[in-house]
C-alpha cells in the first residue's frame, strides 16, 4: 500500500515520494515558535497555523499513534517561489497531500492525516479577508483541498528530507554558472 501512495504522488506532481517511518520525523518546539516570533504573515489567519493548531506537543502525541508515512516533494526553480507562481506550487503541495491522504483512508487506513508547506489562507482564501471557520465558526471553503502547514506543529523538514534520502538540491553557481538554482517543498502523510 505504501508503495502505492508514492506512486499515487509522483503520478499527481510531486517529483518524488518517499515512505518512512514515523520515528524518523523530528518535531521541534523551537521551529514551531518560529511562527510566532519573529513571526510569520499568516501567523493566526487560518485554522491550519498557530495559534489553532494543536502545536509540537499535540502532533508528538499523534505521531505516537502511527507507524508509517509519505514524504513527497516538487522540485522547484528558485525564482518561482519567490513570484505570484508560488501559490501555484503550493496549491499542487496541497492537492497531492489531500489526494494520499483520501486514497489511504480509501485503502482502509481511516486515521491517514495529511500536513504541507504553506498556509492554506494565502493559497486558496486569499481573496477573502477572513478565515471562514475562524470568522463564523463556519466550514472550510476548501475541506477537500486545505491541509495544516507543517511548521505550526514543528515539524523539522530538512530532518524529514534527510529521512527520505533527499540531499538539499540547490544548484551551486559556482559550479555550473548557468544553472538554474533549484529549492524543495514537501508534504507528509500519516499512514494509519
Amino acid at each position: 500500500m505504501l508503495e502505492k501512495l508514492t506512486q499515487l504522488a509522483c503520478q499527481l506532481g510531486a517529483s518524488d515520494a518517499r515512505a518512512i517511518y514515523t520515528t524518523d520525523i523530528s518535531v521541534e518546539d523551537d521551529l514551531a515558535n518560529l511562527c510566532r516570533e519573529p513571526g510569520c504573515e499568516n501567523y493566526g489567519l487560518s485554522a491550519s497555523c498557530p495559534p489553532y493548531v494543536a502545536g509540537p506537543d499535540g502532533f508528538r502525541k499523534l505521531l505516537n499513534t502511527f507507524k508509517h508515512a509519505v514524504v513527497f516533494k516538487i522540485d522547484v526553480p528558485s525564482e518561482i517561489l519567490f513570484s505570484d507562481e508560488r501559490r501555484d506550487v503550493f496549491r499542487l503541495l496541497h492537492e497531492i497531500a489531500a489526494s494520499i491522504e483520501k486514497s489511504a483512508i480509501e485503502m482502509g487506513c481511516h486515521d491517514s492525516k495529511a500536513y504541507v508547506g504553506g498556509s492554506c489562507k494565502q493559497i486558496f482564501c486569499r481573496d477573502h479577508p477572513d478565515c471562514q471557520v475562524l470568522a463564523e465558526n463556519g466550514e472550510c471553503r476548501n475541506p477537500f483541498l486545505a491541509r495544516p502547514s507543517m511548521s505550526g506543529f514543528g515539524i523539522n523538514v530538512l530532518k524529514l528530507k534527510k529521512a527520505a534520502g533527499w540531499m538539499s538540491n540547490k544548484t551551486p553557481r559556482d559550479t555550473d554558472p548557468d544553472a538554474v538554482s533549484m529549492e524543495t517543498v514537501c508534504g507528509l502523510v500519516l499512514i494509519g
